[in-house]
């Protein structure tokens, strides 16, 4: 069934729940596992997809990342705009030293989605540390 959003875009909450389900089918999780490694409430993705409850754009975000697809997809998916954040081919490789791109890549990659954070958050803290101690150029 489509329906609209507050925004008045609709979105199908039946394909929506559909694709969800497939997602979490490919893992070979339960629900409750599927939720807990997105970081999400142990019942979550069973609303969604049981439920036809409409997640929040941090639970399609959360949700995407654990499942390793485009945020976009869910965001737009549950009737939410895209967010062009999310969207790489507006970034200009260019404007960054090849390294950060190295580290994007092996952070795209890593697995599960609660390591991934772990490890932002730590670099994350090393930046901050490097830039208090680092000489005035």
């Amino acid at each position: 069934m489509t329906r609209p959003t507050k925004g008045g875009k609709e979105y199908d909450r039946e394909a929506f729940a559909e694709y969800l389900e497939g997602l979490r089918r490919e893992r070979n999780e339960s629900y409750r596992e599927a939720s807990l490694r997105a970081g999400l409430d142990h019942g979550s993705l069973a609303r969604y997809i049981k439920k036809r409850q409409r997640p929040t754009r941090e639970s399609c975000i959360a949700l995407a990342d654990h499942f390793g697809v485009n945020p976009n997809e869910l965001l737009t998916r549950a009737g939410y705009e895209p967010m062009h954040f999310f969207d790489r081919s507006l970034v200009d490789p260019t404007a960054y030293p090849p390294e950060v791109e190295e580290v994007a890549s092996y952070l795209a990659r890593m697995r599960p989605a609660s390591r991934r954070r772990e490890v932002c958050r730590a670099v994350r803290e090393l930046l901050v540390a490097a830039s208090r101690t680092a000489p005035a150029e």
